[in-house]
Parts: structure tokens; C-alpha cells; sequence
């Protein structure tokens, strides 16, 4: 990889990992559109550390709350909002990990396509639109019940198929159910930390087996302008949504969308 490369992948993995616009579209159709050779496991995991790095710092503070309550009501029974909110991010996992399990080879050998990203890119553009006109907006994060968490965490489980948006469907679903957009974005955020340490674990159990060279300083370098792109991102995205909605992120996968099938049907 040249340094180019390295730059422009790592950005983009910070950048569009937590907005609603799909970070695995973007690495799987960069590559194509620039005749650039794929840039390997190795260098997809240390990305993925690098938003995962970003994600724990922004929220160290919910996170160590929600660990601290959670691992005491396991002694005492006694839930705390923070306790309820550690388990809703546990349990919301479940339904994308199975279906990880169940159907990652498939996916990955089927659905790895520009039309089946063009088309997820426009559908669920369209389905984030309408969640976020039609969405009562009147609840948080803390009020989930066990109902919206099995939503939401099935909705995660369709992220799966490129160009759908880890984030952009668990707002979406979230959006559905009446929570507020900032609540509907820290909830996605939280719910990303535990999806993508498994990710990134599946990664370097592949990578561990692979007997390949490695540039350390693709990895360290992309690693930290991941961490840095996706800590800026996540601050000001969550600054601004309120008053910008989700609008621009829908015109922006309407047009890639459109632009990927003029491409390449």
C-alpha cells in the first residue's frame, strides 16, 4: 500500500464507520473504483481498532459507569439506569453475532457486489428518511425496553449485508421506536463497541493463521487516523444532528447509490 492509500482508507473507515452511510460499502467500491489492490486483513483490523479506540475514549466515562452498575447488579439484583443500558448493548449483540456466524461466508462471497450495495444504499437511505420524519422523537436511550432492544439488535444483524450501515440501520430502528436522534445515535455507538471487538477478533484469528508479510507502518499509521477521523466524527456528529437530521446522509446514499448502478449496470 502506498501512502495514499493508507491515508484515504483510514479516513474513510473513521469517517463512515459511525455515520449512517456504510464504512464496508465505502472499503469494498474504493478499491474497485481506483483499480488500488485490496488492502488486506491485516490493515482492515487495525482500522477497525482504531474506530474501536476512538468509540471506548469518547464514551470512557458511560462506559465505566455502565460497567461498574452492571457488574454490581449481577451481587445485589438492584438495577441503575446505567446497569439496564450495559445489558440492552449485551443483549442488542446477540442477533448480529449469530447471524455472523450463520451466514458470514455467504454474505461475503455473494452479496459482495457495487449493484447489491447500490441498491441496499438507496433502500435503506429511503427507510432512514422516513424514520426520521415519522419518529415521535420523545425518548432516550435510558428508556428501552426489551422489545426495542430485540428490534433494534435484528435490525444491526441485516448490517451485515454491504452497504446497509451498521449504524444507519440501528438509528433507523431506533428512530421507529420514539427515541429522540441523539439518543437514537448513542445508543448505535454504544451498541457498536461490543460488534466491532468481535469483528476485529474474528479478523486477527484469520490473520493469525495467514502467512503473510506486514507493514507495521500501514498498520500503525492507519490505525491512528482512524482513531483520530472517527473520534472527530463521532463529537461532531452527535454536536450537529439535531439540527441538521438525517437528510443529508439520505441525499448523500441516494446519490451514491445512483451513481454505483450508472457505473457499473
Amino acid at each position: 500500500m502506498d501512502l495514499i492509500q493508507i491515508v484515504v482508507l483510514a479516513l474513510l473507515q473513521g469517517l463512515t464507520e459511525f455515520l449512517p452511510v456504510s464504512s464496508s460499502a465505502h472499503l469494498i467500491l474504493v478499491p474497485v473504483l481506483t483499480g488500488w489492490e485490496d488492502q488486506g486483513l491485516a490493515f482492515d483490523v487495525a482500522v477497525h481498532l482504531g474506530t474501536l479506540t476512538a468509540i471506548v475514549w469518547y464514551f470512557r466515562h458511560e462506559l465505566i459507569a455502565m460497567a461498574q452498575d452492571w457488574s454490581r447488579s449481577l451481587v445485589t439484583r438492584q438495577t441503575t439506569a446505567n446497569s439496564r443500558l450495559a445489558w440492552a448493548v449485551l443483549f442488542g449483540t446477540i442477533p448480529a453475532g449469530l447471524a455472523g456466524l450463520l451466514f458470514k461466508d455467504f454474505i461475503e462471497t455473494a452479496l459482495r457486489s457495487p449493484l447489491v450495495i447500490a441498491s441496499t444504499t438507496i433502500i435503506f437511505g429511503l427507510l432512514l428518511w422516513w424514520a426520521d420524519v415519522q419518529g415521535r422523537r420523545e425518548r432516550d436511550e435510558h428508556t428501552l425496553t426489551w422489545r426495542d432492544i430485540l428490534l433494534i439488535g435484528c435490525a444491526q444483524a441485516l448490517a451485515l449485508i454491504p452497504g446497509t450501515s451498521r449504524s444507519g440501520i440501528t438509528m433507523t430502528a431506533a428512530l421507529m421506536l420514539g427515541l429522540t436522534r441523539e439518543g437514537a445515535a448513542r445508543f448505535s455507538f454504544l451498541l457498536s463497541v461490543p460488534i466491532i471487538l468481535l469483528a476485529g477478533g474474528f479478523k486477527t484469528l484469520d490473520l493469525v493463521q495467514m502467512e503473510a508479510p506486514v507493514d507495521w507502518l500501514a498498520l500503525v499509521l492507519g490505525t491512528v487516523l482512524s482513531a483520530v477521523s472517527a473520534y472527530l466524527c463521532i463529537h461532531w456528529f452527535l454536536k450537529l444532528l439535531e439540527r441538521i437530521g438525517m437528510v443529508p446522509f439520505v441525499i448523500y446514499r441516494l446519490l451514491l447509490g445512483a451513481f454505483l448502478f450508472y457505473m457499473f449496470i
